[in-house]
């Protein structure tokens, strides 16, 4: 947003759609959004991952299709505010252990998106020594699902803020819904 002053503080400022992906709310409770998108009419919520939020709402999702799991590669070496013994990294993975192994969530698709390009440019690792980092990252979190022959889990990683690399992930969680409805049908 320094760059960005001068535009910022006109009076007659409008947010761009890249201003809007650069804020930050923190969500507490259970914010429900409703949108289409190619023609899927979707139902997201969004939960908010504080631990004291979390009673809240990992009863209320039956018969859900697709969860999309986001983690911050960034939180590899951070503390949790309200536990500042526990890593981040090892708090979302334990997270993403509960959901991904939830009785509530047997036949739902799991997608474990890494928010990649704000922990690890290409400037500070070599391209071997980042394919490696990322692929031990998503071993760790794809190894958590103990229904292997049953559950998918789908991993991309991503910046929150390219809106084509979040087009990509849509398209890939539409087509799990459109799998799941074919099977339920028996077309698939």
């Amino acid at each position: 947003y320094l760059n960005d002053l001068d535009r910022i503080s006109q009076q007659n400022y409008v947010p761009t759609q890249q201003d809007v992906l650069r804020t930050r709310v923190k969500t507490t409770g259970i914010v429900e959004t409703h949108f289409t998108f190619k023609d899927l009419y979707f139902k997201m919520f969004d939960v908010g991952g504080q631990r004291s939020e979390r009673k809240k709402w990992i009863h209320c999702f039956e018969g859900v299709t697709a969860i999309i799991f986001c983690v911050a590669l960034s939180d590899y070496d951070l503390v949790l505010a309200e536990d500042e013994e526990m890593n981040r990294m090892h708090e979302s993975m334990k997270l993403f252990d509960s959901i991904c192994n939830n009785k509530w969530f047997t036949g739902t698709s799991n997608k474990c998106i890494n928010q990649i390009e704000n922990i690890f440019p290409s400037s500070t690792l070599g391209p071997n020594e980042l394919k490696e980092a990322l692929i031990y990252i998503q071993c760790q979190f794809e190894d958590l699902n103990k229904r292997k022959d049953t559950k998918e889990i789908y991993t991309h990683f991503t910046c929150a803020t390219d809106t084509k690399n979040v087009q990509f992930v849509f398209d890939a969680v539409t087509d799990v819904i459109i799998k799941v409805n074919l099977k339920e049908v028996g077309l698939y």
